[in-house]
Parts: structure tokens; C-alpha cells; sequence
């Protein structure tokens, strides 16, 4: 598979079998009412940014972590333990950003397993913010041109299940013909006895 696009930073298989690792500080997630937007990402910037300074003022430091970005999905764990705190599918995260006013920012928002609530996550990634959001874009690409490859690839297996689906249409049909006509026979039937009975019937 090869690049098709100039701007990507990182060789394709680099995501496709591997991943890449970015050690950032995590700000933390804020619940967000839509799954994209410049504005709802820069609001939950500031809320995270104003966060850290109150956890800074009580002697608290911001946690570093590993994001882990491969062509299957992003990952959020502890550099240490490497105990995962968050992961993603690529297809559950609908937005990410990198904060154009601080190069040091940077944002994705994605939707919730067990639920419609989308949470925005924000990292002080260190100046190379710009580098983890084409990073990001790259995996997207990525997945996409695999899954049309998966795709062409199970053309054949689609076109048996289609068969068989047909089969077992046609199948149900006669079934539901042969229902039909067995009800005909059994009304037939006893329309056949009520006319037998009928001349020995006195008033």
C-alpha cells in the first residue's frame, strides 16, 4: 500500500502493523454536547487548562501517558504500568484538533461505548500537537483504504451469502404457498363433508 498522500509523517505499515507512541501530559476529558466543532473543543481546552491550574495551586502535577496511534484505534495508558486508561475503535472518535493559538494542545472527542455522550480529551502534547493530529488523520486513511481492500477481497464470500439468502427466500415462498394450499385442500374438504351431510338433514 503506498502513500498517497505527501503530508503523511510516518510510513503506512508503521500504523497498519504497528503503532506510534506520543508521551504526553493528560489535562484530562470534559462531557461535551456535540461530536465535533472548533468552538467545543477550544471551550473544553479552557476548562481542562483552568483545571490544571487548580490541581497545580494544591501540589498536584499533571499525569504523563502513552497515546498510542495505530490504523485500528487510539489508546490513553500509563507509561509505567502500561495500564490502559481509555482506548478508542478509530470509528468511535469523530473529531480531533491540535489548538492553533497553543502549539502545545491537543484535543480528540469521541463517543461513549454504553451510551450517545461524547467526552473530549485533552493532552499538552508538547509542540508536535500539529504532528499527532495528521498522525491521526494518516490512521484514518489508513483503516479506510483497508476496509475497501477487505472489501474487494470478500466479494466472493458476499456473492455465496447472497445465494443462499435467495435460496432461502425462494425456500420460505414455497413454504408459504404450500401452507396456503393445504389450508384450500382442508376447507375443500369440509365444504366436501357438510355437502355429504347435508341430505340426511330434516326440518
Amino acid at each position: 500500500m503506498r502513500a498517497a498522500n505527501k503530508q503523511w509523517v510516518h510510513p503506512p505499515e508503521a500504523l497498519l502493523r504497528g503503532h506510534i507512541v506520543y508521551n504526553v501530559k493528560f489535562l484530562g476529558e470534559s462531557e461535551v454536547d456535540c461530536p465535533k466543532g472548533t468552538d467545543i473543543v477550544r471551550d473544553a481546552i479552557r476548562k481542562r487548562k483552568f483545571n490544571k491550574h487548580i490541581q497545580k495551586a494544591e501540589g498536584h502535577r499533571t499525569p504523563r501517558v502513552e497515546l498510542t496511534i495505530s490504523a485500528d484505534g487510539v489508546t490513553v495508558q500509563d507509561p509505567k504500568t502500561k495500564i490502559i486508561q481509555h482506548q478508542y475503535p478509530l470509528h468511535r472518535i469523530s473529531y480531533c484538533a491540535d489548538d492553533k493559538t497553543d502549539k502545545r494542545m491537543f484535543t480528540f472527542i469521541a463517543k461513549a461505548a454504553d451510551s450517545n455522550q461524547h467526552f473530549c480529551y485533552v493532552f499538552d502534547s508538547e509542540k508536535c500537537s500539529e504532528e499527532i493530529t495528521l498522525t491521526i488523520g494518516q490512521a484514518f486513511d489508513l483503516a479506510y483504504r483497508r476496509f475497501l481492500e477487505t472489501q474487494g477481497k470478500d466479494i466472493d464470500i458476499k456473492k455465496q451469502y447472497l445465494l443462499l439468502q435467495k435460496k432461502f427466500q425462494a425456500l420460505e415462498e414455497e413454504n408459504r404457498s404450500l401452507k396456503q394450499r393445504i389450508q384450500e385442500l382442508e376447507k375443500l374438504k369440509d365444504s366436501d363433508q357438510v355437502a355429504q351431510l347435508g341430505p340426511r338433514v330434516s326440518i
